[in-house]
């Protein structure tokens, strides 16, 4: 059976700053480096994990460009198809989300699988006001959505069968959703209805873990893999961890994924990478780096 591009691993990519808080291009290409030769099977540009809401529309234009460059490139120097590139385009203005996609129509859009679009957060709508939000991104955008469920951030809790609903509205536009609500039977109960409703196995949603440390139970209950902060630093591994189902090897995970997340994402993430020496140890406000504390008991975690 032939796997569906965004099966498997997708790196969440953080987006790296300078001392001066400009995007750090150079930062960004060794990152990138590791992420092509590290197995990951598509890259997740401009979400949470990348800080996207503190970048300016022009900087995230600088970002999406040098991306898609730099991957072709790589693909292009070692013989290859370029890795599928997952674009973070949300927000809570469900008006706005559309004219960013009108906005980026002629642009790039184009040389990305799907975009990534989070549930709308602060002003916590009801499930048909879900329902009709991503039903109209759906009817504006140009290429495949993913759904993006994340109640700790959003405050709503998009519920299975309202996800099924919109899909069943836009079949041939919505084809997974990331599943970040840690809540396992949750995941199991969506799993279930999208196989239920696929006529083929190639036609159910995606449904895709927005938890690193439930990668695998939501792998062996019938999921498409994970999208992962913690990958931006052990590709590798979590490449294990997804394909091979390795429980083992994600247990030895536990403590490091607790502290990425200790002090919010993605400060435990760019703490690890610039122990790496991958990036500069810099966010944005209303983020702050992580404490000595933190990156004392990283270090150890790393040792």
């Amino acid at each position: 059976m032939t796997k569906h591009p965004l099966y498997g691993l997708g790196t969440a990519l953080i987006t790296p700053f300078k001392d001066d808080k400009s995007v750090d291009f150079e930062a960004l290409a060794r990152l990138l480096d590791t992420q092509l030769t590290g197995n990951v099977d598509y890259l997740v540009v401009l979400g949470t994990t990348g800080e996207s809401v503190t970048l300016t529309a022009e900087e995230k234009r600088e970002v999406r460009q040098f991306i898609v460059a730099y991957t072709k490139q790589w693909a292009a120097t070692h013989h290859t198809n370029p890795i599928p590139l997952v674009l973070g385009v949300g927000g809570n203005n469900t008006a706005q989300v559309i004219s960013d996609l009108n906005a980026i129509k002629h642009e790039s859009i184009l040389d990305f699988t799907a975009i990534l679009s989070v549930c709308p957060y602060y002003n916590k709508p009801n499930q048909e006001g879900l329902f009709q939000h991503f039903c109209a991104i759906a009817e504006a955008s140009p290429i495949p959505i993913i759904l993006y469920n994340v109640p700790g951030r959003t405050g709503v809790n998009l519920l299975p069968e309202t996800v099924m609903r919109i899909y069943n509205a836009h079949p041939n536009k919505i084809i997974g959703i990331k599943e970040a609500s840690g809540n396992i039977e949750q995941i199991k109960q969506l799993i279930a209805l999208s196989k239920q409703q696929a006529t083929t196995a190639e036609d159910a949603l995606l449904v895709i873990s927005g938890d690193d440390g439930i990668a695998c139970e939501v792998m062996k209950a019938g999921g498409a893999g994970l999208i992962s902060v913690a990958s931006n630093a052990f590709p590798d591994d979590f490449n294990r961890i997804v394909h091979q189902q390795d429980e083992a090897l994600q247990a030895q995970y536990d403590e490091m994924v607790k502290l990425l997340f200790a002090e919010g994402n993605p400060v435990g993430i760019k703490a690890v990478l610039t122990q790496k020496d991958i990036i500069q140890n810099h966010l944005r406000l209303p983020l702050v780096a992580a404490s000595e504390e933190l990156r004392n008991e990283i270090a150890r975690s790393l040792a």
